[in-house]
């Protein structure tokens, strides 16, 4: 069994209550006492760990338990080939938990003649510029500061010299064809939320190896992108965690929340940001109340909340079926719809495939509220084979969608035809028109270059939106805002309700919503997709009727 100081004391926190930690770190205290520290054919190179932290607390900044625990097993040998243990690093932890400062600090040290190792050039690699060159610019700062430094190595805009080693330390940005071919003995990859997948990355690592001891480090926080880079990784980290790879493939330290709602207490909150646990220093507790301030703030902006969770507590909401609304503010929509009879209006169309689903709508402002009048259309086969629409009795413990139930409520008509004909749809807002000033049908680009001639013939006007999709992120703001303030209203309507709740938020590496599905085939979203299409042009509706109008005229003194 192997021993080390800031190892043992990190971990005896841990054991004592002094800290709290997330599963994952739980999970890694299990995995390094079961498959690495219990070994004898590895050593921590214990001089080289603390003329690191000395040389990062002289130059940069106190370093906290947690720090000197990631350092020490950037220096764990195997004693047969005296080479790293590890050469891949995961840290993943909420933003200001001083990732890029430590890395800073490791990467300025590596570079230098107590690391011993000529030419041990080092990149940092991120997206953008700006990101891959803040811990070349901190440490360029610092040398710039500090005259004994200046001694021993070069700055400049670019790139840190090592006089001694003749080691690089410079940064690029993610974009493979920017590599200029350093033999690099390390790679940092910064922010790696943003990889979609590991192309650029085996560019930049593909030169590692020349030199003793190479190493890889991955940090940042959680993001957006999905089923990217970012999540492969991560699922190797779980298998190393779990014991089911190879025991040195990754040293991952994840600092997450478990769950959403550990999030109400700020007691959890250093198991996404290790900087929080107490005692805190003057940087921690600024910080502490920073992130305090911002989730107080959520309160009169809940729309902050995805950014919030995903970058302070390091828990993409992502990882969930994030649905468009909460289910209460969905089930508010549940209030009469008012007289709006020669109220204006925008009319809407949507349907993914013209052989299942079909929606059409109306949308109203009207005294405060966003109504919406809707119908459907489906094609008997389809309902037949995914709700059971025509089986005699439907198991209870099945979860169909209630078609039949729906249909004798008069929210959805089921069409016995080989694909919804055209017609529906059509005529539905010829006898809308008789009551409703409709001023324009709204429809995506999919199927409408044939419905939007027979819509024009019987005198509408339709605009066609080429790309949905684009028009989500702009309104997303706007829908939540309806939601929370209880403006939708669609009368007594379960169809509406259901659609709306199979809406599965999607974020990009931008933070740009889109409205999907949450599940392809049976989880329809046609009539929350059409009122989404309405509330695109919702700004041109009156609220005035015609007959308001005209006596608006009788009044005026010609």
């Amino acid at each position: 069994m192997i021993r080390q100081k800031y190892v043992d004391e990190y971990i005896g926190y841990y054991r004592f209550g002094r800290i709290k930690f997330n599963e994952e770190r739980i999970q890694l205290i299990e995995y390094l006492e079961r498959d690495i520290i219990s070994r004898d054919d590895l050593y921590f190179d214990d001089e080289m760990i603390e003329n690191c932290i000395r040389f990062i607390e002289k130059w940069y900044f106190p370093l906290q338990p947690f720090q000197k625990f990631l350092i020490a097993f950037v220096f764990l040998f195997s004693k047969k080939t005296d080479r790293v243990f590890y050469r891949k690093h995961l840290w993943m932890m909420g933003r200001g938990a001083g990732k890029n400062g430590l890395i800073s600090g490791l990467c300025h040290f590596l570079t230098s003649e107590l690391h011993g190792i000529d030419e041990y050039n080092i990149s940092v690699i991120a997206n953008s510029e700006e990101q891959a060159k803040t811990s070349v610019e901190e440490a360029a700062k610092t040398i710039k500061r500090e005259s004994v430094l200046q001694r021993h190595f070069k700055a400049t805009a670019t790139q840190i010299l090592c006089k001694v080693t003749n080691s690089i330390f410079k940064f690029r940005t993610s974009n493979g064809n920017t590599k200029d071919g350093l033999r690099d003995g390390m790679v940092v990859f910064d922010e790696i939320h943003y990889f979609e997948d590991n192309k650029d990355v085996r560019v930049h690592i593909s030169g590692l190896g020349k030199k003793k001891n190479p190493r890889e480090f991955y940090i940042g926080t959680d993001g957006y992108v999905r089923d990217g880079f970012l999540d492969k990784t991560k699922e190797i980290a779980l298998k190393v965690l779990k014991g089911e790879s190879r025991s040195n493939a990754m040293f991952p330290f994840i600092c997450k929340l478990n769950n959403e709602d550990e999030v109400d207490d700020p007691a959890n909150w250093e198991m996404s940001n290790p900087m929080l646990s107490n005692p805190r220093s003057e940087y921690a507790q600024g910080l502490y109340e920073t992130i305090l301030e911002e989730y107080q703030d959520l309160v009169d902006d809940p729309s902050n909340r995805e950014e919030f969770m995903t970058k302070r507590m390091n828990l993409p909401v992502t990882d969930l079926e994030r649905s468009v609304a909460k289910w209460e503010e969905i089930a508010a929509t549940n209030q009469p719809i008012p007289e709006l009879e020669g109220k204006e209006c925008i009319g809407s169309i949507d349907f993914a495939q013209i052989r299942d689903f079909a929606a059409v709508g109306l949308v109203f402002k009207h005294d405060g509220q966003i109504p919406f009048i809707t119908h459907s259309f489906a094609r008997k086969e389809f309902v037949d084979k995914y709700y059971g629409y025509s089986m005699r009795q439907v198991e209870k413990d099945r979860k169909f969608a209630p078609i039949r139930e729906w249909e004798q409520q008069g929210l959805l008509t089921v069409l016995d035809e080989e694909m919804i004909n055209f017609e529906h749809i059509v005529n539905w807002f010829v006898t809308m028109r008789l009551k409703y000033s409709i001023t324009k049908i709204i429809g995506d680009n999919y199927r409408m270059e044939v419905l939007q001639p027979m819509l024009e013939a019987v005198g509408f006007e339709v605009e066609v939106i080429r790309r949905p999709e684009a028009i989500h992120g702009l309104l997303a703001p706007r829908v939540e805002m309806y939601f929370s303030k209880r403006m939708f209203v669609w009368g007594d309507n379960p169809l509406m309700r259901w659609y709306t709740n199979n809406v599965l938020v999607s974020i990009d590496k931008n933070g740009n919503k889109t409205y999907g599905k949450k599940e392809q085939i049976r989880r329809k979203t046609d009539g929350f997709q059409a009122l989404v299409h309405a509330l695109y042009r919702i700004e041109e509706i009156s609220e005035d009727t015609l007959d308001d109008a005209l006596s608006a005229l009788d009044d005026l003194n010609f």
